[in-house]
């Protein structure tokens, strides 16, 4: 990824009052398509402790749907951020952003942000984040933290994508890859949120169908996505959100690589106390 480098963020606005109101979203007992078009002005969350600053949420736990995580669009302006970001106690997130330049305060140490930094804050861990004459704009994934007995929780981290190669899956002649910021066996870590990477023509050869729920944002390119039972195409800036064992495949369309961010909850027993 070039320095310059600006991934799809939305802008707001309102549609002409001439176009049509028929769009993309999808909203089942399965999963849910978001799409870009849907991200606008009038549905933007203001936050508590957070200053010249405005989210899209994009997931929320809601019962009898996807229950794990929460995931916002921030847009910080010039002059915002905050210094009591998360007040919810246990909350673990990860940043990516996707344009502009920040500073994170993380545990006492200062972070410049820029396109394509990462961040993993644990839960319990100090941050503060702030922006200075440039507008920063970055997903923020949020799960609370399931400690197991005997296991470190993990360490907080800063990194940038440009530090991991994608990891190209068997098979497929580097069609698929993932960037990973976390290695898979890494017990300590019970959610994990990479980069996705498919080159025109590359596909999901299977129906994945798996316990691990999702989050997908779709960075750049476009693809069509088998989901339950449908065919859906997505573009950068949709966002699609998948319950446990939804089946799921892709087609990536060109004419450039189709590349995603993905959460999903990893490495747990599953609870029988629900």
């Amino acid at each position: 990824m070039s320095v310059d480098q600006k991934y799809y963020f939305p802008t707001g606005g309102l549609p002409s009052q001439k176009d049509m109101m028929t769009q993309r979203a999808v909203f089942t007992a399965a999963y849910a398509v978001i799409p870009k078009g849907t991200m606008r002005d009038i549905v933007t969350s203001f936050l508590p402790q957070w200053h010249k600053t405005r989210a899209w949420v994009l997931a929320r736990p809601l019962s009898g749907f996807a229950e794990t995580f929460s995931q916002y669009i921030m847009e910080v302006s010039p002059g915002g951020g905050s210094s009591k970001p998360d007040p919810e106690v246990g909350a673990q997130s990860v940043l990516f952003v996707t344009d502009g330049q920040g500073l994170l305060r993380l545990n006492g140490q200062e972070h410049a942000l820029r396109t394509g930094s990462y961040a993993y804050i644990p839960s319990g861990a100090e941050w503060v984040l702030k922006t200075s004459t440039e507008t920063l704009r970055f997903h923020w994934i949020r799960k609370l933290y399931v400690a197991v007995e005997g296991i470190e929780a993990p360490e907080a981290f800063v990194t940038h994508e440009e530090n991991h190669a994608p990891k190209l899956m068997p098979d497929t002649n580097g069609a698929w890859g993932t960037t990973r910021f976390v290695e898979p066996d890494d017990l300590r870590h019970d959610m994990h949120v990479n980069i996705v990477t498919f080159q025109p023509g590359g596909v999901i050869p299977f129906e994945e169908t798996h316990v691990m729920e999702h989050g997908l944002y779709v960075l750049e390119g476009k693809a069509v996505y088998k989901l339950n039972q449908d065919w859906v195409e997505v573009e950068a800036g949709d966002f699609m959100w998948l319950r446990a064992f939804c089946p799921q495949a892709c087609y990536a369309g060109g004419p450039g690589p189709f590349r995603y961010l993905l959460y999903k909850d990893v490495n747990r027993h599953m609870p029988l106390n629900l």
